[in-house]
């Protein structure tokens, strides 16, 4: 039995509760958070977030990441803490991005429930 309107929004709103920190990848970080970036001057670091749920979307707050040079992004991350803590889940970015200098990359994610 596929969940109600009102079932999707509860599931939505509990797990975009748990989402605390966004993070980029150079491959598809899996079940674990792997290949997270790491390194630059000012170095990489997980930004904090807040994700709110709305008619069963969850969409976080936009947040920049320092990009070292020549690093390629192609997914994106979401955890529980800024440096170890709980991997949620990931998944890739609408393109991959990289340049010759320390760049950065401005970051929203929308989550979306589906009531099947």
């Amino acid at each position: 039995m596929p969940l109600t309107p009102a079932e999707v929004q509860v599931v939505a709103a509990a797990e975009s509760a748990k989402i605390l920190y966004l993070s980029l990848h150079t491959a598809t970080p899996g079940t674990t958070g792997a290949s997270e970036v790491t390194g630059g001057s000012p170095a990489y670091a997980r930004k904090s977030t807040v994700v709110t749920a709305t008619s069963g979307t969850g969409t976080s707050t936009t947040v920049t990441f320092d990009v070292p040079a020549g690093v390629t992004v192609t997914h994106f991350g979401t955890w529980s803490a800024v440096t170890g803590g709980t991997f949620y889940g990931g998944n890739a970015l609408s393109a991959s991005k990289t340049d010759s200098a320390q760049y950065q990359v401005t970051l929203t994610v929308t989550i979306p429930v589906t009531a099947t």
